[in-house]
């Protein structure tokens, strides 16, 4: 497995390169609404056509989802994002990422998410822990309280449904907690929680590949998280849980994800 992992490594790098060519080098906002607020650009289909190819060639039989072409779902699969925050990377943003995970029979086995303007790797194999930068990182601080927590969120911007609920949110916590930031990249966003420079994050209506590899990293750095009626991710340091939970339940409840 970790053969296979430094090959995905390779790999998101040099798909990285690639999206960083054309980085900033065409006109601001360009790409093409797909759906209400959801963006698409030839660098997402390009990228994502170099990755199928390259992840199916070095584990033949591989199934694969990817957000910008058709799933072939299989039991051993590879879940991939090609650029996890489309919308930054198309106004010059440098927060996005390219995210991969491979999961066998629905359990996660190996996450990737790599950040091609910083550089910063995240990775995993399953039971070996996360590392960042091919380090191994742990929290510092597990046992931290809920009024020095950071928090990170996305904004509900295709669940019209969910507005109140999300502002009312917003409401809830800010007086609780530290702060609260939206960065546009649900993937980097895990990836920093599992690492401990987040310490808690929630969001609604995400797809699999964009927290597929998010997932295990929380996992391997003994994160807890819940994913609530398909459509609500929570997920906070362990200490936290219970009170950005209940916090939580105070604005979003069963009825609004009927």
């Amino acid at each position: 497995m970790q053969e296979l992992l430094e090959k995905v490594i390779s790999l998101v790098k040099e798909v990285g390169l690639f999206q960083m060519k054309h980085f900033r080098s065409e006109k601001t906002g360009f790409g093409e609404e797909k759906l209400q607020k959801e963006f698409v650009s030839f660098v997402d289909i390009e990228s994502e056509k170099l990755l199928k190819a390259s992840l199916c060639s070095i584990l033949p039989g591989s199934g694969f989802f990817g957000e910008e072409t058709d799933a072939e779902r299989k039991p051993t699969e590879w879940i991939v994002d090609p650029i996890d925050g489309t919308t930054n990377y198309l106004s010059g943003l440098p927060q996005f990422a390219i995210s991969i995970a491979l999961y066998k029979n629905g359990q996660p086995e190996m996450g990737v998410v790599y950040q091609p303007a910083t550089g910063d790797l995240f990775s995993s194999i399953r039971g070996q822990g996360l590392y960042h930068n091919n380090k191994p990182c742990r929290p510092n601080a597990p046992l931290m309280d809920m009024q020095d927590a950071v928090i990170g969120t996305g904004f509900p911007y295709r669940s019209q449904d969910l507005y109140a609920p999300f502002f009312q949110c917003i409401r809830e916590l800010l007086p609780k907690c530290r702060g609260i930031r939206r960065m546009g990249s649900a993937a980097l966003d895990l990836a920093y929680l599992a690492a401990g420079y987040l310490q808690a994050f929630w969001e609604t209506d995400l797809q699999p590949y964009d927290y597929a590899a998010g997932l295990l990293f929380l996992q391997e750095s003994q994160m807890q998280y819940k994913i609530v009626n398909d459509r609500l991710l929570i997920a906070s340091f362990p200490s936290i849980f219970a009170t950005f939970y209940k916090t939580l339940n105070l604005s979003y409840t069963q009825k609004d994800f009927l």
